[in-house]
């Protein structure tokens, strides 16, 4: 299983980054993508997840203003942010588990190698 993270880059706030992932060697349909981001300093912290039933979660700091979708004949899940804040810079990881799509960075099995985000005028 191998995940691939692209569509980071550098935004004024007030702008909007669209992320994705893209997944080989399991399909949309058996497991659950989650995306999550570590800033300097700080733990890695869960930003949203989708479940195998397409089923959404979004944790606080993204709650109205991302939007996680998936593409099943793609092999793709996106992380659409808008209204992008400078607390948001970090590094944004996608990964992957097999069955609940759950808020645990340890739960996941797999991991891709993260895309970074910068929020700065």
């Amino acid at each position: 299983v191998q995940l691939q993270a692209f569509g980071g880059g550098l935004v004024q706030p007030g702008g909007s980054l669209r992320l994705s992932c893209v997944i080989y060697g399991v399909t949309l349909d058996d497991a659950a993508v989650g995306w999550f981001r570590q800033a300097p300093g700080k733990e890695r912290e869960w930003v949203s997840c989708i479940s195998v039933d397409g089923s959404t979660y979004y944790g606080n700091s993204g709650k109205g203003r991302f939007t996680i979708s998936r593409d099943n004949a793609q092999h793709t899940v996106h992380l659409q942010m808008n209204s992008l804040k400078p607390e948001d810079t970090a590094v944004y990881y996608c990964a992957t588990r097999w069955g609940l799509a759950l808020m645990d960075p340890e739960s996941y099995e797999y991991w891709g190698q993260g895309t970074l985000v910068t929020v700065s005028s």
